[in-house]
């Protein structure tokens, strides 16, 4: 085994975690976690930066890291817990180039976070549009990101990209942040995560340093700001960053923002914020389609130097559909079970590497289950799915229930008419057509199916 394995046991590792905890949690104690993996891959040592941390980490998660990396290696991994050294920080074990290309951007842990500085941008630079894969579910929110970054201040101000988590819009907002620096080296740039901006107005409240605060958000030439739903019901917070909002907009600086929802969407924000962030261009990031998810393992197997033939990405795509960040935890698992097996990457391979989420998908996702949530949601009978009434009352909520089976589920669509009370495999397809071309164009409907997805998967 190579160093490089070493590295991907830990990244597998990370990255399972990733896909389970909730994203502030995992943002919050497992991200600044560092490694050290023994030669012989008989232990990992974790790095932690208190005591305190490693209690908590000892208690909560410990057990849970110690399974994913004997299931990774294959065999039981000693898991061992140290105080990280303040003098010399280790290197953390799982941040070279070509694998943070692959992490998923995150906001910053908040509990070891310095202040903001002017002259820190907080950019990944491996976050670019050409490191973007570009398909139909995020053409146009690229179209419009590659036009603010090569015109900023001009139209598409602010932007405001919205979607699912791991769909792409961090990287994008990267992206637009990296190209405005290679074209002028002197522009003041800051990405941030909404929670970090919560936790900068707290401390200006509790230092008395208002002047610095709008100092540092009032000058700059590009804001990127992450996941702006986080501003809800925080008043005092929606306040600062409404005054930065038209300070910026008032010198010609563009703001770019991300949320889960479009912004009519958003709860528990001001009025007259919804207003701004309503008033420039709002554009979506769909989950990707198939074509567009086999080019992204393609393209992500090439970053890391390995070959992913392509039925195996075809047989990944089709069993891991809901975002990017699962189809890079998918090839991390396949590449990682590659290595340590000293096997070819084949579809068998793959069904065996990833045979934890396949079991997940299968036990959990069915037709009936779809049937019900769907009728649950839009408060309709299960048996209306089977019936032959047609009011657009349940006809409607039937076609979105054939569209999610077919979406969500390995069904023919002659199997999908069946369990559909008998109906011909035709009537499935014009409902799936029906749904997918409404889903892009209507904003309601594509929150709605939003809403149902990831309910049905957990």
């Amino acid at each position: 085994m190579t160093p490089q394995d070493s590295l991907t046991l830990w990244q597998a590792c990370m990255d399972q975690l990733a896909q389970e905890m909730p994203e502030q949690q995992f943002n919050t104690w497992i991200k600044p976690l560092s490694a050290t993996v023994a030669s012989d891959f008989s232990k990992v040592t974790v790095y932690v930066a208190n005591r305190f941390k490693m209690d908590w980490i000892r208690a909560q998660y410990a057990s849970r890291i110690a399974d994913l990396l004997a299931e990774t290696y294959g065999q039981p991994v000693v898991l061992e817990l140290a105080l990280a050294q303040r003098e010399v920080p280790a290197k953390p074990a799982f941040k070279p180039a070509v694998v943070e290309a692959l992490a998923p951007a995150a906001p910053p842990a908040l509990a070891e976070e310095p202040p903001t500085l002017p002259n820190k941008t907080r950019l990944n630079p491996a976050l670019t549009f050409d490191t973007l894969v570009e398909g139909s579910a995020n053409r146009m929110a690229r179209a419009a990101a590659m036009h603010v970054a090569n015109n900023p201040g001009q139209l598409y101000n602010p932007l405001f990209i919205y979607g699912g988590v791991g769909l792409g819009k961090t990287h994008l907002m990267h992206a637009v942040g990296n190209q405005l620096l290679a074209d002028k080296l002197d522009a003041k740039v800051l990405y941030i995560h909404a929670e970090q901006f919560v936790s900068d107005v707290v401390k200006a409240y509790q230092r008395k340093t208002f002047d610095e605060f709008k100092a540092r958000y009032h000058s700059l030439d590009l804001l990127l700001i992450d996941d702006v739903q986080f501003f809800a019901n925080k008043d005092r917070t929606q306040e600062e960053f409404f005054n930065a909002f038209e300070a910026l907009l008032a010198k010609k600086s563009h703001i770019v923002m991300t949320s889960d929802t479009y912004p009519k969407g958003l709860a528990d924000i001001s009025e007259r914020l919804v207003s701004r962030f309503d008033a420039g261009l709002t554009v979506a990031i769909e989950p990707p389609e198939l074509e567009m998810r086999v080019a992204i393992l393609i393209s992500k197997a090439k970053a890391e130097n390995a070959d992913m033939p392509e039925e195996v990405a075809f047989f990944v795509a089709k069993n891991v559909r809901s975002n990017v960040r699962e189809l890079e935890g998918a090839l991390r698992k396949i590449l990682a079970y590659s290595r340590f097996n000293q096997k070819d990457v084949s579809i068998q391979l793959a069904r065996e590497a990833l045979r934890d989420l396949l079991s997940i998908q299968n036990r959990q996702i069915s037709v009936e289950n779809i049937q019900k949530t769907v009728a649950d949601y839009y408060k309709i009978k299960v048996a209306d799915m089977y019936s032959k009434k047609r009011p657009a009352s349940i006809a409607r909520p039937r076609q979105i229930a054939m569209y999610l089976a077919k979406e969500l589920t390995q069904k023919s669509l002659p199997e999908i008419g069946e369990l559909f009370g008998g109906r011909d495999h035709t009537t499935v397809l014009h409902a799936v057509r029906k749904i997918s071309g409404e889903r892009q164009q209507l904003t309601e409907l594509n929150q709605q199916l939003h809403v149902l997805e990831q309910t049905l998967k957990g």
